[in-house]
């Protein structure tokens, strides 16, 4: 249960970072930049938060996490921001403004999950190397 709650809370956060960030973005900027910059922002956002959920837990495979928080991602857009906020699915019609976010949360998540193990792999391999390089002491 807690393993699953530490997933859910790293893609919620994120959630609300990226609907902050395009509330703000829209009442500020243009319609179009304000897309713009959410689509920007997003995949930052979902960099940084994975990489934290992959270097400090990381119950789950890359693919799966980023399955999970995309999945979250797209219920809270579905039943949140699309039905509760803005009653009406036609933000689900943008290719900036949802898909390509979808498809950027999805990749970094990956991405992270991927790089975390590589670094994870060298971490472990550093030590063996320098034991293997120091002189026998008499």
């Amino acid at each position: 249960m807690r393993k699953m709650a530490v997933i859910v809370a790293h893609a919620l956060v994120g959630w609300a970072l990226c609907a902050a960030t395009i509330g703000i973005s829209f009442q500020l900027v243009s319609p179009l930049t304000a897309l713009i910059i959410h689509a920007t922002a997003a995949p930052v956002i979902f960099a940084l938060l994975s990489w934290n959920y992959f270097r400090r837990f990381r119950y789950t495979s890359p693919l799966a996490t980023a399955g999970l928080f995309l999945g979250i991602v797209i219920l809270m857009d579905f039943f949140v921001a699309a039905l509760a906020i803005q009653r009406s699915l036609v933000m689900f019609s943008s290719l900036l403004g949802t898909w390509v976010p979808f498809a950027l949360i999805f990749l970094v998540t990956f991405a992270s999950g991927k790089l975390s193990e590589v670094v994870d792999r060298k971490r472990q391999i550093a030590p063996r190397l320098s034991e293997s390089n120091r002189e026998p002491t008499a």
